[in-house]
């Protein structure tokens, strides 16, 4: 019994830590502002900006570039914050057998 209410309190602790992800926004840049990406700790994208100002549209490409960048970047970020919350509880799933 004692082993199942640790594997209870494993469970809602990395359920807990996943929900936190969910609310972790990563915000990156590319251009001096002209895009900006939002993506959170599930690594989802919550938001991307491109502002029109900033925006040369006879140079497409470099709008691409600073969207694969931010993208590149921003994800990089939020597995990183992902990493850091689950690393605590990573060695003890080998205690629920997964």
């Amino acid at each position: 019994m004692g082993q199942t209410m640790d594997q209870m309190k494993m469970l809602n602790q990395l359920r807990k830590a996943q929900k936190e992800l969910k609310n972790e926004i990563v915000e990156v840049e590319a251009g001096d502002g002209a895009v900006v990406v939002q993506i959170n700790g599930e690594l989802k994208i919550k938001k991307i900006t491109i502002d029109p100002d900033r925006v040369d549209l006879d140079d497409i490409h470099e709008l691409e570039r600073w969207l694969e960048n931010c993208l590149r970047d921003g994800y990089a970020k939020a597995q990183e914050i992902a990493s850091e919350k689950m690393k605590p509880l990573m060695g003890k799933l080998g205690d629920l057998g997964l």
